[in-house]
């Protein structure tokens, strides 16, 4: 392997590892989004302000789905009832929390065919912002080749090979955005 090879390896490597975060970001995002199922991703990022710190909801609860459309949080920490309560309330899912003292249940209502279009968009949205961060990914590997050619470190058929081969990974990690955007707006459609 050349000293060329190397640094070409190593700016592709460092590619795939920014675009598998970004597909990982936009999945997190995907999950976010209510199908009118319960479902723990929907809740457990949501911040809560726990004794004066911002927590994530996951730290603080566990979660259970006893049926399709209830979803109950258990705080493991009784004090953090009401600040969990709140957090929920604000975060705008449309969904009331109810706390009976140990536990906070949320039931999910059916969605209505107005808001699973409005879904739709959300994350058609959320998924086009996945592809706009793959492409600066792209961009910014690119740009980084194109340096090392001009600094004499690559030679030009080993650019263009590079650009081939960043071409390819972004293409497939665009694929692998929309394969969950199908699966999202699947899940949201028949909800």
């Amino acid at each position: 392997m050349t000293a060329d090879d190397s640094l070409v390896g190593a700016a592709l490597e460092d590619a795939r590892e920014k675009m598998a975060r970004a597909i990982d970001h936009a999945r997190g995002e995907f999950a976010g989004v209510r199908t009118g199922r319960a479902a723990p991703a929907l809740i457990e990022r949501l911040k809560v302000d726990y004794y004066g710190s911002e927590v994530p909801l996951q730290q603080l609860a566990g979660f259970t789905v006893p049926e399709p459309r209830i979803l109950l949080v258990h705080p493991y920490d009784k004090g953090a009832l009401k600040a969990i309560e709140k957090a929920i309330q604000t975060a705008d899912l449309g969904i009331n929390p109810s706390n009976d003292g140990t536990l906070i249940r949320l039931v999910f209502p059916q969605l209505t065919e107005e808001r699973r279009k409005e879904l739709v968009r959300v994350v058609r949205q959320r998924a086009e912002e996945g592809r706009v961060a793959l492409r600066n990914v792209r961009r910014a590997t690119r740009h980084d080749l194109e340096a090392l050619e001009r600094d004499g470190e690559l030679s030009a058929d080993d650019l263009d090979w590079a650009e081939k081969e960043l071409e390819k990974l972004t293409h497939d990690r665009v694929g692998e955005i929309d394969r969950l955007l199908a699966h999202k707006e699947q899940e949201l459609l028949e909800g």
